[in-house]
């Protein structure tokens, strides 16, 4: 079962936009079925002053293998549809698609793809593989899909061809990956030479009390934003806390900014 692996509270917008476009108080969750070291966590991130995000097309979910969480879907009436035989689509609060199998794994992280929505398979191919060195597993021409990773034991990433362009909205996030920290700068000197976007250049991020890391984030041929982070200081930063579920429930009980709108009678803004 997922677990808060760490909380932490800023104060301020991210200068790498890690929040979203947002100036003000904001806080992110770590969550997975293990370490960040060996499992695909997912990073949620919560502006103080958002009521919620338009969803994209972007973001087409993410893929995993638990029947315990078919079981706990089911025991809380949770809806569940099933889409395939063994496989059931549920949606997450903020309408993220998750995609159950009714089944376990002897690997020790269930999560086995994520999905996104691509304008172009061929020139996604492109980027994913041939810059960016993502060995593809599995291709489907008629399909339109190709399932792509960086080592045979993690989480793939899933490139799903759909018609017309890729529409991030304003609940787009980013996928991130670490690499050795001195491979930053080459990576950022590959995408200026091949004309590709980059987004953030190689910047330090502080996490107040816990370490800085190194990132350079850049987006793809359909604009999804990818973060490459040091490694070296993001195992230290990444430690699990344990400390991380009663940060979590402690920023929460804290929150009053429902109760701070109402009172004002105005609704929260949407992103």
């Amino acid at each position: 079962m997922h677990k808060v692996l760490r909380h932490e509270e800023f104060e301020e917008g991210c200068k790498a936009a890690c929040n979203g476009p947002y100036d003000g108080k904001w806080s992110k969750t770590m969550v997975g079925f293990g370490p960040e070291d060996d499992h695909f966590v997912a990073e949620l991130t919560y502006n103080y002053g958002i009521g919620d995000y338009k969803l994209g097309n972007d973001f087409m979910g993410i893929t995993l293998a638990s029947s315990q969480a078919v079981s706990n879907a089911r025991k809380l009436e949770w809806p569940l549809s099933e889409v395939a035989e063994g496989v059931f689509e549920i949606e997450a609060p903020g309408g993220y698609k998750f995609y159950l199998q009714n089944r376990s794994l002897l690997q020790s992280d269930p999560v086995l793809k994520v999905t996104l929505a691509v304008s172009d398979l061929q020139k996604s191919l492109h980027y994913w593989s041939n810059l960016l060195g993502m060995k593809i597993y599995e291709q489907d021409e008629e399909k339109q899909r190709a399932l792509l990773g960086y080592a045979d034991n993690q989480c793939k990433l899933e490139l799903q061809g759909i018609e017309g362009p890729v529409d991030h909205a304003a609940a787009f996030g980013r996928i991130a990956f670490s690499c050795p920290h001195k491979e930053l700068p080459d990576l950022e000197d590959l995408m200026k030479k091949e004309n590709q976007t980059i987004l953030t250049p190689l910047v330090s991020l502080d996490t107040p009390g816990k370490a800085t890391v190194q990132v350079v984030i850049l987006a793809d041929p359909d604009g999804h934003e990818i973060c490459f982070v040091g490694d070296e200081a993001f195992r230290e930063l990444s430690k699990m806390d344990p400390e991380g579920s009663k940060l979590l429930d402690d920023a929460m009980a804290a929150d009053k900014s429902d109760e701070w709108f109402a009172q004002r009678n105005k609704p929260k803004a949407s992103g």
